[in-house]
C-alpha cells in the first residue's frame, strides 16, 4: 500500500484486531472457568447429601441418590463395583466405571456371629462411619439419563458407612449452562468483532485523512514551487505544534537559505563576469591596436591588466573550493613567521607595513593550510596598504589560548554600518570604487571564510588614528600537539 492512510488504518484495524481476539479469549476462558467451578461446586453438594445419607446408616435400597434428572449419580465401593446409581440412569462416563447396573449386595452379618465377634472383640469401640473432609475429584464426563445424553461436572467424595465399608459417591451437575454461555458469549463476539474493526478502520481512515491534510498542502506548494522555480513562495504552516508544523517551518527555513543562496550564487556570477568583463576588454582592446599598429601597442598595460585577470581567476576558484567544503591542511604554521615574510614582500610598497610580533603570552602556532593562512594575512595588507595615508601596522601576539593578528591603516576607516557588509563578495565602498588600482571586492570576502574554515573569526573596528582596524583570531595550536610535535623534532 502506497498510501499512508491506508497503512495507518490497517495497522490500526490489525492492533485493534489482535487486542480484542486476545481479549476475548481471555473473557472465555474466565467465564468457562467460572460456570465450571459452579458445577463442580452443585456437584459436589450433591454427593456430599448422599454421602451424608450412607453415613447416617441408610441401606442402598433406601437411598434415593440423585432424586432429580440433572444430577445424576453413581456409587461405588472399594473393589469398583456399583452398589448404587440414580433413577434412569442409563449410562456414564468420567467417573472411571462405566457401570450402572448396581451389583446384589453383601449378606448382612447375623445377630450370632456379631455377639461372637462382641466377644471376640470385647472391649472394642464400633466401627464410626463419616464423611471425607478432603477436597473431592472433579472430572468432566456424560451421562445418560431417561435417554438423553448429556456433559456432567463430577464429583468423587468417599464416605465410611457404620459396617467400615469405604464408598465413592460420584454426582454429577450439568454443564449446558456453561456450554450455553460460552457459546451464547462467543457468537455475540464473533458478530460485533467485525463491526468494530469496521468502526476502527474508518475512524482511523478519517483522522489520519485530516491530520495529513496539511501535508497534502506541503506538497502541492512544494510541486508548484519546482515547477515555477520561484523560490521566493513558502509552504503553508499550520496552527497547531505537532510534527506537521514543525516540518512546515523547517521546509521554509529551508526554502529561505536555499533562496538566499541561489541570490548569491547570481549575484556572484554577475559580478564575476562584470569584473572578468573589463581586463579581458580592456586585454582585447590593448592587442587588438597593437596588432594594427605594432609601435602603439602598451605592453605594460596588458602584462597588469594580465596579471589582474589572473588574480581574479584566482580568486573566483579559491571560493568555488571553499563554498565546495575544502577543509584547510592540519599542519602546524608559525603564524609569526608567516606574517614576517608577507611583510617583508611588502618593504618597497608605497606605504610599507611595520610589524610587531609578541610571543611572550605563549605559542603563536596554529593548525590549518600555509597557503590560505598567507592569503589571508596578504589580502588584509593589501586592504590595508589601498586605505592607508602614512602607515600600517600589523601585529601578532598570543591571547588565551587563541592567536591574534591585528592589522591597522591610518585611513578613513569603515563606517560602524558597513563593516558586515564589507566582507561580502564583489563588495567595494565608494571610496574604493574610485580608485584604479582598487580590487574586486573578493579579498575581505576570501579572508573571512578562510578564517571561519580554520575555526576563527576576521572583524572590523576602528584604530587608534580613526583609520580601520582589522583583527583574525584563531584558535593556538593545542599543547598536548605541540609537544608531540617538539618529540618528534
Amino acid at each position: 500500500m502506497r498510501s499512508v492512510r491506508a497503512r495507518a488504518a490497517l495497522g490500526a484495524t490489525l492492533v485493534v484486531a489482535v487486542a480484542l481476539t486476545v481479549a476475548g479469549l481471555a473473557v472465555l476462558a474466565v467465564l468457562r472457568g467460572n460456570l465450571t467451578d459452579r458445577a463442580g461446586l452443585e456437584a459436589e453438594v450433591t454427593a456430599r447429601e448422599v454421602a451424608g445419607d450412607l453415613a447416617l446408616g441408610m441401606t442402598y435400597a433406601e437411598l434415593e441418590p440423585g432424586d432429580d434428572d440433572t444430577h445424576p449419580v453413581q456409587v461405588t465401593d472399594g473393589e469398583g463395583r456399583v452398589v448404587a446409581v440414580s433413577k434412569d440412569l442409563e449410562a456414564i462416563s468420567g467417573t472411571g466405571i462405566a457401570q450402572v447396573v448396581p451389583v446384589p449386595p453383601a449378606p448382612t452379618p447375623s445377630p450370632d456371629d456379631d455377639d461372637d465377634d462382641d466377644d471376640d472383640d470385647d472391649g472394642d469401640d464400633p466401627p464410626r462411619s463419616e464423611v471425607s473432609s478432603d477436597p473431592p475429584d472433579f472430572t468432566n464426563g456424560t451421562a445418560t439419563v431417561d435417554g438423553e445424553t448429556a456433559d456432567y461436572r463430577f464429583a468423587a467424595v468417599e464416605v465410611t458407612t457404620r459396617e467400615d465399608v469405604t464408598l465413592t459417591v460420584h454426582a454429577g451437575a450439568p454443564l449446558a449452562a456453561e456450554r450455553e454461555a460460552v457459546d451464547t458469549v462467543r457468537t455475540s463476539m464473533l458478530t460485533g468483532l467485525p463491526l468494530m474493526l469496521l468502526v476502527v478502520a474508518g475512524v482511523t481512515w478519517l483522522v489520519t485523512r485530516r491530520a495529513l491534510r496539511p501535508v497534502e498542502g506541503i506538497r502541492r506548494e512544494m510541486a508548484a514551487i519546482t515547477a515555477s522555480e520561484d523560490l521566493s513562495r513558502r509552504v503553508p504552516e499550520p496552527d497547531s505544534r505537532d510534527e506537521i508544523a514543525r516540518l512546515a517551518r523547517t521546509t521554509n527555513e529551508t526554502l529561505t537559505v536555499l533562496e538566499a543562496s541561489v541570490d548569491r550564487q547570481r549575484r556572484f556570477v554577475a559580478d564575476a563576469s562584470h569584473e572578468l568583463r573589463s581586463p579581458i576588454a580592456s586585454l582585447r582592446t590593448q592587442l587588438e591596436v597593437g596588432e594594427a599598429h605594432p609601435e602603439l601597442l602598451d605592453v605594460p598595460g596588458a602584462v597588469a591588466d594580465t596579471v589582474r585577470l589572473q588574480a581574479l581567476a584566482a580568486d573566483l576558484l579559491l571560493l568555488a573550493r571553499l563554498d565546495a567544503g575544502e577543509r584547510p591542511g592540519r599542519t602546524a604554521v608559525a603564524l609569526g613567521a608567516l606574517v614576517r615574510e608577507e611583510v617583508s614582500q611588502r618593504a618597497t610598497d608605497r606605504v610599507p607595513p611595520e610589524v610587531s610580533v609578541s610571543d611572550a603570552g605563549g605559542s603563536l602556532e596554529v593548525v590549518g593550510s600555509r597557503g590560505q593562512l598567507a592569503r589571508v594575512v596578504g589580502n588584509l595588507l593589501d586592504n590595508a596598504q589601498r586605505h592607508a595615508e602614512r602607515s600600517v601596522a600589523v601585529s601578532v601576539r598570543a591571547a588565551g589560548g587563541d592567536v591574534l593578528v591585528e592589522v591597522t591603516d591610518d585611513g578613513s576607516g569603515v563606517p560602524e554600518d558597513e563593516r558586515d557588509r564589507i566582507f561580502e563578495r564583489f563588495v567595494r565602498l565608494d571610496d574604493a570604487r574610485s580608485r584604479d588600482d582598487g580590487g574586486a571586492g573578493l579579498g575581505l570576502a576570501i579572508a573571512r571564510d578562510v578564517a571561519a574554515r580554520h575555526g576563527g573569526t576576521l572583524t572590523v573596528g576602528e584604530g587608534p588614528g580613526g583609520g580601520a582596524r582589522f583583527t583574525l583570531r584563531l584558535p593556538g595550536k593545542p599543547q598536548d600537539a605541540r609537544e608531540g610535535t617538539a618529540e618528534e623534532g
